[in-house]
């Protein structure tokens, strides 16, 4: 890495703190550290920070708000990490902006090819925008701007996590194309899918929530059973 880059770690466990903070110092990061949710905030605001690693279960503010009040300001990626594994505690990590959520115990080899996936989009997505021409793209009532990221429906703003942006931004590039599971998750996750992985479906619950596509007849996203997703033009 020709610039270092910044990554936050935030557990009250002081030996995953230390442990995490080995690893990937050795993999060339700059390494923040922090017991608590209210550090963890300062060091946000303090610092130019790429990546967090956020435990959820921690003393006084827990990861879940913490995660929810850095999305309010920042779209950088956002690995969770819980002893929690049941269906609905990823939902509900994933659907307050986390892009990642790890079992506790993990694999150490895992979580530093996670981080380095996670890093890779973000820097990629980031560097398009910087390079790329301001280009709108207009579906019936959405509009997107590929460069500022800014998404309206109807006139109306929506406030779209990074992951959900994304997934939006690839469906309503090639209108009337249907995108499998797989095809989505490799496309924004850059990564190799897994049939157990929900993610993807958590990520389209959410963003068809903030689309109104369940009370709305003309639907943004449409679900074509048995295949996928798409948007029709």
């Amino acid at each position: 890495m020709t610039t270092q880059q910044t990554v936050l770690v935030v557990d009250d466990d002081d030996d995953i703190v230390r442990l995490l903070d080995i690893h990937l110092t050795n993999e060339g990061y700059h390494v923040l550290k922090a017991s608590d949710g209210f550090e963890a905030i300062h060091l946000m605001e303090t610092h130019h920070v790429c990546l967090l690693i956020l435990d959820i279960m921690m003393p006084g503010i827990d990861g879940i708000e913490v995660c929810r009040k850095i999305r309010e300001k920042s779209s950088i990626p956002i690995i969770l990490l819980s002893a929690k594994d049941s269906d609905t505690d990823k939902v509900v990590g994933l659907s307050v902006g986390a892009d990642d959520y790890i079992i506790k115990p993990f694999s150490t080899v895992e979580l530093m090819a996670r981080v380095k996936a996670q890093l890779r989009r973000y820097m990629f997505f980031n560097q398009n925008i910087t390079n790329s021409i301001d280009q709108t793209i207009r579906i019936r009532g959405l509009e997107m701007n590929e460069r500022s990221r800014d998404v309206s429906l109807y006139g109306e703003k929506l406030k779209l996590t990074k992951t959900e942006f994304e997934i939006l931004l690839l469906l309503a590039k090639t209108p009337n194309r249907v995108y499998t599971l797989e095809e989505i998750f490799e496309s924004v996750w850059k990564e190799r899918y897994f049939e157990s992985h929900n993610t993807v479906m958590v990520h389209i619950a959410r963003l068809r929530e903030k689309l109104n596509d369940g009370i709305r007849d003309d639907q943004i996203i449409k679900n074509v059973w048995g295949v996928g997703y798409k948007i029709e033009n």
